[in-house]
């Protein structure tokens, strides 16, 4: 079969939910993917971070093999033999307490949320029903209806309605109106360290820090979504150790699940787990033996491979070379180790088609919203990748944009 004749399967049978650039991928290894014609791709998307390790990471693969030979899914009716060492591992790495294991991002999310309600109402003493959870402008945080409910995105919302209330909304990297945002009746502040999907938007320094001051002085609970920032993206393990904070509350996926499953987690100090007891929350795959042991592979090798560190050498360099990109289309370039986002102007250069142009290139990205081309390769990428991938941009540019031809500062 060829590609348009998978295309065309997937259009007829799917849901329309997806926007797909039309490349067909059959197979990966690293940061290269490869199409069902045999034609090779460098990925600079990572799968919106979950194949941070590379594609088909041998030891990863190598976990999963070892344990699906063994037992894939128990239920948490009963213990396993794999799971205590991966939550004592995810502890460790985010000194926090303790860790409820979830699927999905917005698992964790979900999970967040319902801890931080019950936290307020049980410890807190804020009155049933009444809790309150700040949230920022242009945030993504998932899917369900919960969570596009504080959504500031109309394509998010819109049809999905009646949403849940008890979430507010301020602008994003400014503290002084999350500080004036809160109440009595505040339980939380939910952020992104680093907002992935409005287009890998940056807050000011010193912004996380802020907010941790803030919610020690509210008894308020601050929980970071670093399930996009966290396990190395941003050149640190997790997005928040830039600042020396230390939030009481964090959510982990993506990375997690070493590019093979999906797998994410919530994590707290030890009083905030403290208010799940047996039937208040659970997954029946979450935590699973398979999903233990190959969860535990990925934050193995990613220590173990230095791929963290490896992160923030080559983000200086991802960074610094779009940043010497010169063209009239390019707006902005934002980011922090291997996430880097460039804001083009849609009027001369929709991001889309710069993407598009690149793919004809054989280079993967992704467009947010029109504007912003994202790169976020898998940590393994090397640094002449990285330089192919940057020149191949240009050429995009000046293809998509023939009037503002691109050219190294």
């Amino acid at each position: 079969m060829s590609s348009s004749d998978f295309i065309a399967r997937e259009d007829r049978f799917g849901a329309r939910n997806y926007a797909p650039l039309p490349v067909v991928l059959a197979r990966g290894e690293g940061a290269y993917l490869w199409d069902v014609e045999g034609r090779r791709y460098l990925d600079m998307m990572g799968a919106y971070s979950a194949v941070s390790h590379g594609h088909m990471h041998p030891r990863i693969v190598a976990a999963a093999k070892a344990q699906l030979a063994r037992v894939g899914v128990v239920s948490r009716a009963y213990y396993s033999d794999r799971l205590g060492s991966f939550l004592e591992k995810l502890c460790a790495l985010s000194g926090l307490d303790r860790c409820l294991p979830m699927n999905t991002g917005a698992e964790a999310v979900e999970t967040a949320i319902k801890a931080a309600r019950r936290w307020s109402h049980r410890v807190k003493g804020i009155p049933e029903g009444k809790a309150e959870i700040i949230v920022a402008e242009g945030n993504f945080h998932g899917r369900t209806t919960t969570i596009v409910g504080f959504s500031s995105e109309p394509s998010y919302r819109e049809g999905f309605g009646p949403f849940a209330p008890g979430f507010v909304t301020v602008p994003f990297g400014d503290a002084a109106a999350m500080a004036a945002a809160v109440t009595a009746h505040t339980a939380a502040i939910l952020v992104e360290p680093i907002q992935g999907e409005a287009g890998i938007r940056v807050p000011p320094a010193g912004y996380l820090g802020e907010l941790r001051a803030i919610c020690d002085r509210n008894n308020v609970l601050l929980i970071l979504d670093e399930i996009q920032s966290g396990l190395g993206r941003t050149g640190r393990m997790f997005c928040f150790e830039h600042e020396g904070i230390r939030p009481d509350g964090l959510t982990v996926g993506k990375a997690l699940g070493g590019g093979l499953l999906p797998v994410s987690a919530f994590l707290a100090r030890a009083d905030v787990m403290a208010v799940f007891e047996p039937g208040s929350h659970g997954s029946t795959f979450g935590g699973n033996p398979l999903a233990a042991a190959v969860a535990e592979a990925a934050l193995d090798t990613l220590v173990d491979e230095a791929l963290v560190e490896r992160s923030a050498a080559l983000g200086e360099t991802l960074l610094a070379r779009l940043a010497a990109v010169r063209h009239g289309a390019i707006r902005d370039v934002r980011g922090k180790g291997l996430w880097v986002g460039v804001e083009l102007d849609p009027a001369q250069a929709p991001a889309r088609e710069v993407c598009l142009a690149m793919m004809r290139r054989g280079v993967l990205s992704k467009e947010t919203h029109e504007t912003v081309v994202r790169f976020a390769p898998p940590l393994v990428v090397t640094e002449a990748e990285i330089d192919h991938a940057i020149d191949v941009f240009q050429a995009a540019l000046s293809e998509v944009a023939p009037l503002h031809r691109a050219s190294a500062a």
